[in-house]
This record gives C-alpha cells, sequence and structure tokens, in this order.
C-alpha cells in the first residue's frame, strides 16, 4: 500500500536513509530478512528477562559477532535529467531565472534528457550463513551494478544480489566464500521500550564501529510506502550504518538499521530498524523465488482521530477508515464499504491506520483474513481472501486534519448527469461555497460531498438529516480529483 494523501501536507523533518547509494543524502524510506542452508542461523530465540546496563556486556558482544558484520560498498549510474545537472538547488523552474541559471556556464550539464551518471555509496550487511548469504538494505545496493563486500580480516568479494524488497528495504546478497563467522538472530516480539540494544556498522566508513542505545517505541510507521512497524531507538545510526545488524543485551539480532530520522541528514537522536522477523520472512522468499511478495486489500484508509471516532460513534479514536474501495478488489469481494472502520485483523487490533498495511503486507497473497468492524455504529465480522501487491497497489491514504468549531457551513446543488458520468459516480453534491467549520477542516469549493457519516447522500435534504441526527461532529466524505478522503466537521 502507498500512501495517498489528498490534502499535500508533509512532514518538514526528513527521513534519511543511512547509507543509501551515492552517500549521505536525506531521502524518504523503503523495507525486509534473512537465512539460508548451511546450519540455519533463523531459530527465534525464547524470550529471556531484560537486562541491566550493568549486566550487559557490550564488548564481548561486539567481539564475539562483528566480524559476522560486513562493510559493502557499491558503484553504479543512475539517469539525471536536466533539471538534476543544473546545478541551482531549490530554485523553482517557474521562477524566471530557472531558464538562466539552466544553461549558464558551470551550472548545466549537457541538455536533451535523461543521462547516466555515475554513483557511488557504501553501506553494511551481516552474515547469517557460513556459506556466504548476506543481509543489508535495499537501498543501499539501489542502482548498483557492482557490490563489493569487505569481511573484518581484510579479505574483499564480489557479491550477488539475489534480490531486492523495496516495500520492506530488505537485500539479500551472497559470496562465494565458506566457513563464515554468523550472527545468531533472535525475536523483536519480545522486546520492550527500555531495553538496551547495540548496532555495529561501518558509518561514513569507519568499518566496525560500535554504539549503544535504548529501544525507545515498537511498531512505528513513517511516511513512506513501507510494510514495516520499525523499531526505533536511541542508538547513533549515521549513513553507512545502514543494512548493519541491531542486536539485543543478549548477542542476538533483533533488526536491520534502516532510517534515521534528521534535519541534517546525520544522527539526531531517532534511529529505526526493521524486525528480524520482517526480513526474515522477506530473506526466505527471495532465497526460493528471487523476489518478495506481499498481499493487499484493495482499500484506502485514512487515521481516525478524535471528531471522526465522534462521528462515527467509536468508544475512542482507533482503527483504519475505509475512504475507498477498489471495485472488484478482495475487499469489494468481501463487502467492505466506505466508511467502515477495520479494527481487527485475525484478532490483531488496528490501532492507528498504518497498522493496516503493515499486517496485511505480511501476509501471503490468497490468504484468508477475518476483519472486524465497526459499521453504522454495530461492530460486524467479515472475510476477505488477500489478493497479490504486485498486481495493483492498494493505496493508504492517511490524514490528520480536523476541524475546531463552528456550523457546517457548505453551499450545496444536485450533480447534472454530465457531471455525474465526468466524476464517475451514481449520486453527490457539488460544494459551490464553503465556510465555517467545513472551511477550517479543509473542505473546498468544487469537491463533490459523497456521503455523510458513511451513508451516501444525493440531496440536501438528506445532509441536513444527518446534520441534524450528529452530535459532536459529522464525518464528510470529500471527492477531489478522483481520490476520496473523511473530513471530520466538528459542528457548534
Amino acid at each position: 500500500m502507498q500512501l495517498n494523501t489528498l490534502t499535500p501536507t508533509r512532514l518538514v523533518l526528513v527521513l534519511a536513509a543511512a547509507g543509501a547509494i551515492g552517500g549521505a543524502g536525506a531521502t524518504w524510506l523503503h523495507g525486509s530478512h534473512a537465512s539460508a542452508a548451511a546450519p540455519s542461523p533463523t531459530a527465534v530465540v525464547a524470550a529471556a528477562p531484560a537486562l541491566s546496563a550493568g549486566q550487559a556486556d557490550f564488548a564481548s558482544i561486539a567481539e564475539r559477532h562483528g566480524a559476522a558484520v560486513v562493510n559493502i560498498s557499491v558503484s553504479g549510474t543512475r539517469k539525471v535529467s536536466d533539471e538534476e545537472r543544473a546545478g541551482v538547488p531549490g530554485l523553482d523552474p517557474r521562477d524566471p531565472l530557472y531558464d538562466f541559471f539552466r544553461n549558464f556556464p558551470g551550472y548545466a550539464g549537457p541538455r536533451g534528457g535523461a543521462t547516466e551518471q555515475p554513483v557511488r555509496g557504501q553501506g553494511s550487511g551481516f552474515i547469517v550463513s557460513s556459506d556466504g548469504l548476506i543481509l543489508t538494505n535495499a537501498h543501499v545496493v539501489q542502482d548498483a551494478s557492482e557490490v563489493t563486500v569487505k569481511l573484518t580480516d581484510r579479505r574483499e568479494f564480489q557479491a550477488k544480489v539475489l534480490g531486492a524488497d523495496p516495500r520492506t528495504d530488505v537485500a539479500v546478497l551472497r559470496i562465494d566464500a565458506k566457513n563464515l563467522p554468523v550472527v545468531p538472530l533472535g525475536s523483536s516480539r519480545s522486546m520492550r521500550p527500555g531495553e538496551w540494544v547495540l548496532a555495529i556498522g561501518s558509518p561514513y566508513g569507519f568499518e566496525n564501529s560500535v554504539t549503544v542505545g535504548v529501544v525507545s517505541a515498537k511498531g512505528r510507521s513513517l511516511p513512506d510506502d513501507s510494510l514495516v512497524p520499525f523499531i526505533q531507538t536511541d542508538v547513533a545510526i549515521n549513513p553507512g550504518n545502514s543494512g548493519g545488524p541491531l542486536f539485543n543485551a543478549r548477542g542476538e539480532v533483533v533488526g536491520i538499521n534502516s532510517q534515521i530520522y534528521s534535519r541534517s541528514g546525520g544522527y539526531q537522536g531517532l534511529s529505526f530498524a526493521i524486525p528480524i522477523e520482517v526480513a526474515s520472512k522477506v530473506r526466505d522468499q527471495i532465497v526460493a523465488t528471487g523476489k518478495a511478495s506481499h498481499a493487499r486489500l484493495g482499500v484506502t484508509v485514512q487515521e481516525v482521530n478524535q471528531a471522526l471516532a465522534d462521528s462515527f460513534g467509536l468508544d475512542k479514536p482507533e482503527g483504519a477508515l475505509v475512504s475507498g474501495v477498489e471495485p472488484g478488489g478482495p475487499a469489494a469481494k468481501a463487502g467492505l464499504k466506505s466508511g467502515d472502520v477495520i479494527l481487527s485483523v485475525n484478532g490483531q487490533t488496528i490501532v492507528s491506520s498504518a497498522d493496516l498495511p503493515a499486517y496485511i503486507g505480511q501476509a501471503s497473497p490468497g490468504e484468508k483474513v477475518t476483519l472486524e468492524l465497526a459499521r453504522q455504529g454495530k461492530r460486524e465480522t467479515l472475510s476477505a481472501q488477500l489478493g497479490d501487491a504486485g498486481d495493483k497497489k492498494a493505496e493508504v491514504a492517511q490524514t490528520d486534519k480536523a476541524a475546531n468549531q463552528g456550523r457546517l457551513g457548505l453551499a450545496l446543488r444536485p450533480l447534472q448527469p454530465q457531471e455525474k458520468r465526468e466524476a464517475g459516480v451514481d449520486g453527490g453534491l457539488v460544494i459551490e461555497d464553503v465556510a465555517g467549520a467545513s472551511a477550517r477542516a479543509g473542505v473546498q469549493p468544487g469537491d463533490l460531498l459523497v456521503a455523510v457519516n458513511g451513508t451516501p447522500v444525493t440531496s440536501i435534504d438528506q445532509v441536513r438529516a444527518a446534520v441534524a441526527k450528529a452530535q459532536k461532529s459529522v464525518a464528510l466524505l470529500i471527492q477531489r480529483d478522483g481520490d476520496r478522503i473523511f473530513v471530520p466537521v466538528k459542528l457548534g
């Protein structure tokens, strides 16, 4: 599922990939696991009591397992547009000076479309099989035509990329070597915020650097189309650490260091790792088939805030609000409708809307899931057979935009037959003017009002009746430029 917001708001801070090809440039994310043939280290280790800083022997962990952490160097090419070659960062192409700088000697390269530009980069990885199987990040080897793996004993090998999965940011490499040291794999499921963790990697090319911190949170969703419930830590991670292992205090790998949250591109206290369980599943698929597959439900969902919870009669703001259903998709076949709030999948609670794509994406295409949902104030249960995300990407729209106070403030008129055909709808009302609470909520003239609190509307009287029954707020299903999203409007 990929992010798809009706309003163009995005986080101001940059999520920087810690070691993407080409150096330390900032980027938005991507994300998956490890293992292989001879003695398989993939068995999940049973949970053990958490250790304090005094009990955790970080030096012994680094000494025992540092040799299984590798440095990865990549080289390749990527296509560069005229705009990138112009060398005028931040200058709007509509600016009158744009063409001047674009053609000025020293700023612009040759024109005439995209050209190939050499790129180089570094990252980290770790050996999970003694016969040369290595896990790293997909973004480390992206666009790479040559991948070199360097061991701590200074031996170097040309690696083959068995496969890479951008949706989980996991890649699997193989080198031609035997009797290599391997890392033991643990479990991230039993970890708790506050537990000690250790990272080993090559920040800025400084090989086998060791840093220590604690787990800050689990199940973090990041603003990209990743399917990963990230582990957040305060372990110092910098460009070059990407793909390196995150160890628990018992010396077991529980994650792959993947991202940092930063204003500058360097470490600022927020690091994110891919859970080893996610990476292991992707690794096994890549080793078996050369690629990873993910399931899809075929819905557009958005976050449930307090105003939407009030509108849909929920006890608290949780779940994933369905704002759109793909025609003929798995959700439509299962009977899901716009306005449903998905509360759990196979008994696992959906707290945030981002929990849904993370859970569905880790399932297998064709798998059947049980969905518990709230519909028109009642609880219902549906069964859905998941599709393949490779056939068509499901979309996830997330918004946290809400009004604060005031009247509904909408001037409406029915759709003309031609407008219905152009919009691809059977009903709805055109919003001609917006004021008060609806304006503050982000509703705009020209939007199409499709439903109120999940109930389709085709007349102004239906809207009035729905608003009259509402208490604190109403949820307006708005269609704009072909996209749909629920906008909560608080009533005065």
